[in-house]
């Protein structure tokens, strides 16, 4: 073969790999396995709208429709501890158009619940961790403490209450975690929903709560409620002078939140890798990721397995919690 020959076989394989390469490109950043989403896809939210899953799930929900060229029409199912929009997607067919967006209180209804109508950790298919946020320990203004420290110390000379989003919610099993570590007791007032309990916790009917950094962000840079410590590992980039509560007198607290795209568990394992994919890379996108930081989620992404093993560590860290505190719903 000539020179010229080869070098025009070479240019020649060059364009179909350049081709192939291309191909790929497109079909990751557009269209699933067989031909995936063909229509639309419901986008379960297990909460009511409003709250910081609704809004998480709202910023990416609309990027992924973009990303997917199909609406996810998000379906907000509030009620049970999020179980009737688990019950749901743990029941639909696994074809990728009935998907979840929760976040680990999931975890805890395993043990929360004497009978779900599914299994936490069996009916799902842990698609793609999303991201992570602090919650934020703030009491009401009218409290004469400062400090994480001088709280603890408060209330061990006076009967204080704190708010929940009810028995079993996020709240609630942070404040236990809180109570057990520092060593005291608050009275528990369960209120139906985190918006009503941040309200009395503004109005002083209870005196403290442990909220979603989204939803109590904005009151605390408005001087209407005071943060005593973010409940973290580390401090928030939402407050970096805020410190945790863990360095803040009770060593070894550590409670995040985090929130993560699921679907039924007999979704198949190409159509899994391929929204893991795609929802890793538009979380990540700089501009809906600096979004998504307005609300204090820090973007944590991770394969299936990861997010898997999350899921099932959670089960057990929290329900020994639980057990351990007694706490059930029947």
């Amino acid at each position: 073969m000539s020179l010229h020959a080869a070098f025009i076989a070479r240019s020649a394989l060059g364009c179909v790999a350049l081709f192939a390469a291309m191909s790929t490109s497109v079909n990751a950043q557009g269209k699933g396995p067989a031909g995936y989403p063909l229509k639309s896809i419901r986008f379960m939210v297990p909460f009511a709208p409003g709250g910081t899953t609704d809004i998480i799930s709202r910023m990416v929900s609309q990027r992924l429709s973009e990303e997917l060229g199909q609406p996810l029409v998000v379906d907000n199912r509030g009620g049970a501890g999020g179980t009737i929009a688990a019950e749901i997607v743990a029941r639909a067919a696994g074809d990728g158009y009935t998907l979840i967006m929760n976040h680990q209180g999931m975890t805890f209804n395993a043990t929360l619940y004497k009978k779900l109508p599914f299994n936490t950790e069996k009916d799902f298919a842990a698609i793609s961790l999303v991201g992570v946020t602090p919650n934020v320990l703030v009491v009401n203004t009218a409290l004469p403490v400062k400090s994480v420290k001088e709280f603890v110390g408060f209330v061990k000379t006076k009967e204080l209450s704190y708010g929940s989003g009810g028995v079993g919610s996020s709240a609630h099993i942070a404040v236990e975690l809180f109570e057990r570590l520092a060593g005291i007791k608050l009275l528990h007032v369960p209120y139906k929903g985190a918006g009503p309990a941040l309200a009395d916790t503004l109005a002083g009917q209870v005196q403290m709560m442990i909220a979603t950094m989204p939803a109590a962000a904005g009151f605390v840079r408005a001087g209407k409620l005071r943060a005593l410590g973010v409940s973290g590992a580390k401090r928030s980039p939402a407050f970096p002078d805020l410190p945790t509560i863990a360095e803040s007198g009770v060593p070894g607290y550590d409670y995040d939140t985090w929130y993560g795209v699921l679907g039924p568990a007999s979704m198949p394992r190409a159509m899994v890798q391929w929204l893991n994919a795609t929802v890793n890379r538009v979380v990540t996108e700089q501009p809906l990721r600096d979004r998504l930081a307005e609300t204090g989620l820090e973007v944590d992404t991770g394969t299936p397995e990861r997010f898997q093993k999350i899921v099932s560590a959670d089960i057990v860290r929290w329900g020994k919690l639980i057990k351990e505190a007694g706490i059930r719903i029947e």
